[in-house]
C-alpha cells in the first residue's frame, strides 16, 4: 500500500489564514469527486473559518477527561475506520491531552500517512523545533509546543500562507483573530510589527531553504550537471595568502550588487597532501570577516586546486567565482598556466573574476634550503662517508682482479645511497664528489691520474653524479615532509583542543589563554587593549598607560607588549604578550591562531556581559507592557462597576426601592473592593522588586491568621474546610504581609474548585518550619507550567481576564521568601493544585 502524502499550509504568525485555506483545498478536492472528511479543524471562534467547513464530512471528536476536566481530541481510530482519500487535520504541532495513544498531533498524522490517507494540516514557524530558541528571543515567548523540522521537510507540499504584518494587525483590530479582550494585549506584545516581520522573515528563509533542497534532490535524481541559476551565489577561493581581505571584500560588493542578494561562500582548498605551507593565522582572520560579512567559509580536499575549485562551485550551484590575480613570476606563468587560468578554461557557464591586488609579482616564498634531518643525522652521515668510502676503496683494490669497473661504480653508488639514507643531502653530496674522484683515481684508465681515457666512464660518472643527488634529495625531501606532517598534526590536535576548551568553559578567554600557557609551557599570558584615550608615541609600545588588561592567566601579567617575551598582535587595538621563554618561528603561527580566537572570545565574552546587562532591561519592559495591557482591563473593569452603581444611585430619573439601592451600593463597594485589592497588589510587587518592603516579623499562630482571612473574603470563603493542629507552634511573620498571601492563596483555590468540592487549608509542622497547604480540587496544572505560574502577569492558560492581573502567585512567593519562607506547588491527590507555604516557627513557642 502506498503512503499517503502530506500538504502543509506553513504561517508566519496565528491569524495569517492556514486553516482557512486549508479549508479551501479540501473544497477543491472534495469538487472534483475526491473522499475528504476533516478529522480535526480548529476555528478558535472565527465565523469565515467556520463558515468555510460548510458541507465537509466531520468526524466526531474523542472526548477524553483529565485531571477532573474534558477536552476534545481527533478520534483517530475513527478516521482509520473511515479511511477517505483525504483527511483535514489542523494544528500539527499541537500537543495530545495525556493519555492519548500518540503525545502529538504529527504523530497522529505520521499513522494516517502510514495508512496510505492523504493529509492536509497547517503549522506556524514557531513551532519549529530548529526555530525554538530564535522565536523566544524575537518574541520573549517560549513555544512548548514543537516538532521536529524532518516532519514538515518530508512533506510532499509545503505551501506558505502569507500576509503582511499590517494586514494581520488589522485583522486583529477588526476582531477576526482574537475576542475584544485580548485585542489590546496582543498588539501590544505578540503582534506587534517588529515580531511579525521577523517571523515572517523566518518563514520565508526557512521555505527558500526547503525549495533548496528540493532542486537539490531533483537535481540529483535526473542527473542534472548543469547550473542552473535559480539563486545567485558567489564563492570567492582563499589561498591564505595576504591578497585574502581583498577579494573577499570585492566578492562581498558583487554579492551585495546583486538586484535580489547573494549567497556569500568563502573555500580554501587543502592538497590532498594536506602539506600546502598555508599560513592558519591568515586563514583565521579571513574567516572571521567572511562571517562578518555574512558568508560562509568552507574547506575542501583536492589533488588539483582547480578541478576542486569548480567541483566545489558547481557543487552548491554557483553562479560566480573570484579569484586573485596569480602571484607567480612571469617565468612561472610561462611554464604553468596557474590555477587562476585552468579555471577560467574550465569555468563553462559559471562566470570568473580575477581580481588584482598588491601581491601580484610577488611570487611565493623559496623554500628552505636547510636540511629537514637533525644535526645528530646529518654528523653521523658524514662519518659514514668519511669511514665508509676509504674502507671500500681498499676493499674494491684488494679485489681489483675480480671486479669490472660498472661493479666498483655500483658499489660506490651503494654507499653514497647509504649515506644519503643516514644523513641527506649535503653528506651525501660530498660522498659522491669523494666517491667520484675515488673511482677516477684508483679505477678507471689511466690508473693514478684524474683524467678519463674513455667517454663511456665519463658518462657512467655523471649518472653516479647524478643518481646520489637525486637519491639524497629524495631522502632530505621526504625527511622535511615527515617533519611538516607531524608539525602539522601537533598543531591540528593543540587548535582542536583550543576550540574544546573554548567551547566547553565558562569563560573562554580564560579558557583560551590558559591552554596557550599549558601548551608552550609559559610564566604568563596577557591580552592587552589599547588605551583608545592616551595618544600615540615612539614610546607607546613601552607606556603602562597606553594599555589595559583584557584578560590575564598566570602570575606577574605583563603590563606592555614590550615588557613579555612574545608579542602577537590580535586584532587592530589588541596584542597578545607571552612570558616565559622565547618561542621558535614555527611556534609563532599556531600563537597567531590562538591570537586570533582570543580577539573573538573577547568580544564573545563582552557581548555576553551586554546581553546580560540588558536582560534586566528588557524584562522590565516586558512587565511595563504586561502591566499596561492587563491593568488596561482589569482596573477598568471595577471602575466601570462602581461609576454605573453610583451614576444609577444619583440619577433622579429612577426611583429605587431599598433592595434595589442595597444591591447598587453592593456592587459599588465589591467594586472598590476589588479595585483596591488590584493596587494594593501591584504597589507590593513594586516594593518587592525595588526592595524597599518593609517587614516586622513577630510570633503569630495560624489559628489567629486564617480566620479573620476567611472573614474578609465574605461568603465565597465561609465554604474552605479548615483543618489547624491545636498543639501548632506560631510562625515568624509579619502578619500583614501573612494576610496578603492567604488572600491571595486562598482566593486562587475559590476560583478553580469546583462547587461540590470546596478548597482546604491544612497545616503540619517539620523540621523547625511550619507548612500551611491550601488545596484545591480544580483540573490543577501541569509539572512543566509550575515556575510559569509564579512569573508577574500569568494566569493559568492566559484567558481568565476578569480574575485580575495575574499578581496573586507571584507576590505570594515574593512576599514568602522576604519572610524568610517559601512557596511551592504540589499535585492534590484526585486531581487539583496544593500550594505549601512553608514559613520558620517562632522560637520558644511550644504550645
Amino acid at each position: 500500500m502506498a503512503r499517503g502524502q502530506l500538504r502543509i499550509h506553513l504561517g508566519a504568525a496565528p491569524g495569517v489564514g492556514k486553516t482557512y485555506a486549508m479549508l479551501e483545498e479540501a473544497h477543491r478536492r472534495a469538487e472534483r469527486g475526491t473522499d475528504v472528511v476533516v478529522g480535526f479543524a480548529e476555528t478558535h471562534g472565527r465565523k469565515h473559518t467556520a463558515a468555510m467547513l460548510g458541507d465537509l464530512e466531520i468526524v466526531p471528536r474523542a472526548t477524553m477527561t483529565h485531571r477532573g476536566a474534558e477536552f476534545t481530541e481527533m478520534d483517530l481510530d475513527a478516521v482509520l475506520a473511515r479511511r477517505p482519500e483525504i483527511a483535514v487535520v489542523d494544528e500539527l504541532a499541537h500537543t495530545n491531552v495525556p493519555g492519548s495513544r500518540n503525545a502529538k498531533r504529527w504523530q497522529d498524522v505520521q499513522e494516517l500517512l502510514d495508512a496510505g490517507i492523504d493529509v492536509l494540516s497547517t503549522v506556524n514557524i514557531q513551532h519549529l523545533e530548529s526555530l525554538n530558541d530564535v522565536v523566544e528571543q524575537i518574541t520573549g515567548i517560549v513555544q512548548r509546543e514543537t516538532l521536529p523540522d524532518d516532519v514538515v521537510r518530508q512533506a510532499e507540499q509545503v505551501e506558505l500562507v502569507d500576509m503582511t504584518p499590517e494586514a494581520l494587525r488589522r485583522r486583529m483590530a477588526h476582531g477576526n483573530i482574537y475576542r475584544a479582550d485580548r485585542i489590546d494585549a496582543a498588539l501590544g506584545n505578540y503582534f506587534r510589527v517588529g515580531n511579525l516581520t521577523a517571523l515572517r522573515e523566518l518563514a520565508l528563509l526557512w521555505l527558500a531553504d526547503k525549495v533548496d533542497d528540493q532542486l537539490d534532490r531533483y537535481r540529483a535524481e535526473h542527473n542534472i550537471g548543469a547550473r542552473w541559476e535559480a539563486r545567485e551565489r558567489v564563492v570567492v577561493a582563499l589561498t591564505g595568502g595576504p591578497e585574502g581581505e581583498t577579494l573577499i571584500r570585492r566578492a562581498a560588493r558583487v554579492a551585495a550588487r546583486t538586484p535580489t542578494g547573494a549567497d556569500l561562500l568563502a573555500v580554501h582548498v587543502n592538497r590532498s597532501d594536506g602539506l600546502t605551507g598555508v599560513d592558519p593565522t591568515q586563514l583565521a582572520r579571513q574567516r572571521v570577516l567572511v562571517e562578518s560579512l555574512g558568508g560562509t567559509y568552507h574547506q575542501v580536499v583536492g589533488g588539483d586546486i582547480a578541478t576542486a575549485l569548480l567541483d566545489f562551485a558547481l557543487g552548491v550551484n554557483a553562479s560566480q567565482i573570484v579569484l586573485g590575480a596569480s602571484r607567480r613570476g612571469r617565468l612561472a606563468q610561462i611554464l604553468s598556466r596557474g590555477v587562476g587560468v585552468t579555471t577560467v578554461a574550465l569555468s563553462g557557464a559559471i562566470d570568473v573574476h580575477l581580481v588584482t591586488h598588491e601581491q601580484i609579482g610577488h611570487g611565493r616564498r623559496p623554500p628552505s634550503v636547510t636540511s629537514a634531518l637533525s644535526r645528530r643525522r646529518r654528523l653521523t652521515g658524514f662519518g659514514l662517508a668519511a669511514l665508509g668510502i676509504p674502507l671500500l676503496t681498499v676493499l674494491l683494490r684488494l679485489l681489483a682482479d675480480d671486479l669490472s669497473l660498472a661493479s666498483d661504480i655500483l658499489l660506490f653508488l651503494g654507499m653514497v645511497i647509504a649515506v644519503a639514507l643516514v644523513g641527506g643531502l649535503w653528506p651525501a653530496l660530498l660522498a659522491a664528489v669523494v666517491a667520484s674522484l675515488v673511482i677516477n683515481y684508483f679505477f678507471t684508465a689511466p690508473l693514478h691520474a684524474f683524467t678519463i681515457a674513455q667517454r663511456e666512464n665519463l658518462l657512467a660518472l655523471v649518472v653516479f653524479l647524478l643518481v646520489a643527488a637525486a637519491v639524497s634529495a629524495v631522502v632530505d625531501l621526504a625527511a622535511r615532509r615527515t617533519r611538516e606532517a607531524a608539525r602539522a598534526s601537533a598543531d591540528a590536535q593543540t587548535l582542536a583542543m583550543v576550540a574544546g576548551s573554548v567551547l566547553r568553559g565558562t569563560r573562554p578567554l580564560t579558557a583560551l589563554l590558559e591552554q596557550l600557557r599549558e601548551t608552550f609551557g609559559l610564566t604568563s599570558v596577557t591580552l592587552l587593549e589599547r588605551a583608545p584615550e592616551v595618544a600615540g608615541g615612539p614610546d607607546r609600545q613601552r607606556d603602562p598607560r597606553a594599555w589595559r588588561v583584557a584578560g590575564s592567566v598566570g602570575p606577574a601579567p605583563c603590563l606592555t607588549p614590550a615588557g613579555g617575551d612574545v608579542s602577537v598582535r590580535a586584532a587592530e587595538n589588541l596584542s597578545l604578550v607571552l612570558c616565559g621563554r622565547v618561542l621558535a618561528a614555527a611556534d609563532r603561527q599556531v600563537v597567531e591562531a590562538f591570537a586570533a580566537q582570543a580577539a573573538l572570545a573577547l568580544r564573545q565574552e563582552r557581548l555576553a556581559q551586554e546581553a546580560a546587562t540588558a536582560r534586566p532591561l528588557a524584562e522590565a519592559d516586558r512587565m511595563r507592557t504586561a502591566l499596561l495591557a492587563a491593568v488596561s482591563h482589569d482596573l477598568r473593569t471595577p471602575l466601570a462597576s462602581a461609576k454605573a452603581a453610583v451614576t444609577s444611585l444619583r440619577s433622579h430619573e429612577v426611583e429605587f426601592d431599598e433592595s434595589d439601592r442595597e444591591e447598587l451600593l453592593a456592587t459599588a463597594d465589591e467594586s472598590l473592593d476589588r479595585l483596591t485589592r488590584l493596587v494594593t497588589n501591584l504597589l507590593d510587587m513594586s516594593r518587592l522588586q525595588a526592595g524597599v518592603l518593609g517587614l516586622s516579623l513577630a510570633p503569630i499562630g495560624l489559628e489567629d491568621a486564617v480566620p479573620p482571612v476567611l472573614d474578609e473574603m465574605g461568603e465565597p470563603a465561609r465554604r474552605v474546610r479548615v483543618s489547624l493542629p491545636a498543639h501548632l507552634r506560631a510562625v515568624l511573620a509579619d502578619p500583614g504581609l501573612l494576610e496578603r498571601v492567604l488572600v491571595n492563596l486562598v482566593a486562587n483555590a475559590l476560583r478553580f474548585s469546583p462547587s461540590d468540592r470546596p478548597p482546604s487549608v491544612s497545616a503540619s509542622e517539620h523540621g523547625g518550619l511550619v507548612e500551611l497547604r491550601v488545596t484545591d480540587h480544580g483540573p490543577g496544572l501541569p509539572h512543566d507550567q509550575w515556575e510559569q505560574a509564579f512569573l508577574p502577569f500569568q494566569r493559568h492558560g492566559d484567558r481568565d481576564n476578569h480574575a485580575g492581573v495575574g499578581l496573586g502567585l507571584a507576590l505570594s512567593r515574593g512576599l514568602a521568601e522576604a519572610m524568610g519562607g517559601t512557596l511551592v506547588p504540589e499535585d492534590t491527590p484526585g486531581g487539583g493544585l496544593t500550594m505549601v507555604l512553608s514559613l520558620p516557627a517562632a522560637e520558644g513557642d511550644n504550645r
